[in-house]
């Protein structure tokens, strides 16, 4: 692993704050950028656990041409393509085309003995695991045109991998404290991190100890906070918020189809579920819906998982699906999806705050994975050109939305 140099070695130092996925396409994007050299520029990665512990590890990975935000998708989904062709993605991060649909349906009913024949309503052919016979009607929302998914945790570790390989990127474990603002408190100077003990990565030989002799402090030209749901926890009037979701992953018992199925599922009278159903290469993803019942923890080893949302899961997604009933569950897991608190806008945040020297990327919701490379690519572009290139993303300025700095007796 490439190793930093002494701090006043002249080189420009980008921090980043967070190893998920849009924090590693950011440095991946940064060391492809036309005006980046390991001799002018270097980058420190810090994360609190490990890259991709949550969202960009337990996500499903869908993407999509009419996710939104619409300034954002158009790029990010042609980079996705571009990115998989050239790095053969469909071995290396399972990344493939699906087709996506709508399905209603009774479960209730289906959890019955009829003795009525079942209705056909004309399923495509392919897709032969799901039960008809309780589907009430379908509707295709995209084809493979428009609809691709890629392996969340395998997809990040790649980009870290191939943005280390660069030579100038350095992954430090250890849970980012604060900010250290200027003494006017218009810029951000440095972070205030406390090392993983148990990890030789833990401590950058660029760090100074804090005077605590607990935590370290680590200087910066540029600090790019991209923690997704912990953001206000570093930057308070920042509105960005976690929504937890639950999921599961299944081995089925054959092979299935590439779908991506949406549903609105009846379990009893006036009770609904919406499963989203992900089929992968080798496994199928479920997650269902989102809840804030919990405060958001220190850190993702910290997340708590819920035995009956995710006993849930399987148990309709094995009335859905006989071939999901007699497959074997590979993950019970649960992860905090970053959410805008912005009535008007739906998301992310993107680019400089108030302060000097300080990003954010982050509130990027459930369409993190399929933005995150035309986030990182915008990202390499403010910070290295002053300005983004690629796609106009002036909506999700965050000083739209929140002004930094330091919080009173700071």
């Amino acid at each position: 692993m490439p190793q930093p140099a002494s701090a006043d070695d002249g080189r420009t130092h980008i921090i980043i704050v967070g190893a998920g996925i849009i924090g590693v396409c950011t440095a991946y994007y940064l060391t492809r950028h036309p005006q980046f050299s390991p001799k002018t520029h270097k980058i420190t990665i810090i994360e609190s656990t490990r890259p991709a512990s949550g969202a960009s590890g337990k996500a499903g990975g869908l993407l999509a041409l009419w996710a939104f935000p619409s300034q954002l998708v158009p790029l990010s989904f042609k980079l996705h393509e571009e990115l998989a062709e050239q790095y053969n993605g469909a071995d290396e991060w399972a990344y493939r085309r699906l087709q996506t649909v709508s399905l209603e349906g009774n479960l209730s009913k289906g959890a019955r003995v009829s003795k009525q024949q079942p209705i056909d309503i004309g399923l495509p052919e392919d897709l032969d695991w799901v039960r008809s016979d309780i589907m009430e009607s379908w509707t295709s929302l995209s084809g493979k045109d428009s609809t691709a998914q890629v392996h969340p945790y395998k997809f990040t570790m790649f980009m870290l991998r191939r943005a280390q390989e660069s030579g100038a990127v350095n992954l430090v474990l250890g849970k980012v404290q604060k900010l250290n603002y200027s003494p006017k408190g218009n810029a951000v100077e440095s972070v205030v991190y406390t090392p993983a003990a148990s990890s030789a990565e833990s401590i950058s030989s660029e760090s100074k100890v804090s005077p605590d002799g607990q935590s370290c402090i680590l200087e910066g030209d540029k600090i790019v906070i991209t923690v997704g749901p912990w953001t206000s926890r570093l930057l308070p009037t920042c509105p960005v918020s976690g929504l937890r979701a639950h999921s599961i992953t299944i081995t089925p018992s054959r092979p299935v189809s590439a779908y991506a199925l949406f549903t609105e599922l009846k379990v009893a009278k006036g009770k609904y579920i919406s499963p989203e159903i992900y089929a992968r290469k080798d496994e199928v993803y479920i997650c269902g819906e989102g809840d804030n019942y919990v405060e958001i923890p220190d850190t993702t080893d910290d997340v708590e998982v819920l035995k009956e949302r995710c006993e849930e899961l399987v148990k309709y997604a094995g009335i859905v699906s006989k071939e999901l009933q007699g497959g074997r569950i590979t993950r019970r897991q649960a992860c905090y999806l970053p959410v805008v608190d912005v009535p008007s806008t739906s998301g992310p945040l993107i680019g400089p705050t108030n302060s000097q020297n300080l990003y954010v990327a982050s509130g990027h919701s459930c369409w993190g994975i399929n933005n995150a490379p035309g986030t990182g690519k915008i990202m390499a572009e403010i910070l290295l050109d002053g300005e983004a290139k690629s796609a106009d993303v002036s909506p999700l300025d965050p000083r739209r939305y929140f002004v930094s700095g330091p919080l009173p007796g700071e």
